[in-house]
């Protein structure tokens, strides 16, 4: 009620920051941060970012900072920082778009913020099995930068979403939609968090159980693609 009757309905520029997004290790099975893309992606009015790294973090918060129209929220994990460079991240990012981070010819793989690096790994350990994939960084999960998606589908390419949130009614669920409502049919591979509650452990454990790992994605890929006789060639 306070989200939706206090904030959204009246399309106030309240600014949601989430720490702790995702899996979140020892805090435990009432800690994890694994719905909030889902509740938040359904609201009206209501625009989500999922930063990959601190520098994006700081960018959003810039973002969000000139956002007035309407409510707008930020999920970060919790964890140490990527020690990327920041000496250049007070530039807002453009509402809505998300960023093509590589470009191959037979999947496609979009990453909503924690889930980037270990897809970018998981792009690298395709490739030494012959398999080119599309990267892209989602960035907003809602609104759903629907030029990027229609595009990543060019070809009738299989499209893979991975996200660090529950996958009913989460970020996979809105790009299949997008995709849908632009007339697109490809084959849309949801990998995410099943209809559990996640329980204790590191978050290294938690993430490689849950087949969120570099290595475990890169291996639900090549399972899709020889079950859908694809062709690829998959080598050794």
């Amino acid at each position: 009620d306070q989200v939706i009757h206090d904030v959204a309905l009246q399309e106030l520029p309240v600014r949601f920051i989430l720490d702790r997004a995702g899996i979140v290790g020892e805090d435990g099975p009432t800690h994890h941060g694994t719905f909030d893309l889902g509740y938040l992606g359904m609201v009206p009015n209501m625009t989500v970012m999922a930063p990959s790294d601190e520098c994006e973090l700081s960018r959003m918060l810039h973002t969000a900072a000139a956002i007035d129209y309407g409510p707008c929220a930020i999920r970060f994990p919790r964890g140490s920082v990527a020690g990327v460079d920041m000496s250049s991240c007070d530039e807002p990012v453009e509402t809505g778009r998300g960023r093509l981070l590589s470009k191959g010819r037979d999947v496609s793989m979009i990453a909503a913020g924690t889930m980037v690096k270990p897809v970018m790994e998981a792009a690298k350990i395709l490739a030494s099995k012959g398999v080119e994939a599309s990267v892209i960084d989602a960035r907003f999960t809602k609104p759903v930068d629907e030029e990027l998606v229609a595009g990543s589908a060019e070809g009738g390419t299989p499209i893979f979403v991975i996200e660090e949130n529950a996958v009913a009614g989460g970020f996979g669920d809105a790009v299949a939609r997008c995709l849908s409502g632009s007339g697109i049919t490809v084959p849309v591979i949801r990998i995410g968090i099943g209809d559990i509650f996640v329980p204790h452990g590191t978050r290294e454990e938690l993430l490689e159980e849950l087949g969120l790992t570099a290595g475990r994605i890169a291996g639900t890929v090549m399972l899709s693609l020889s079950r859908s006789g694809a062709g690829i060639d998959g080598g050794s």
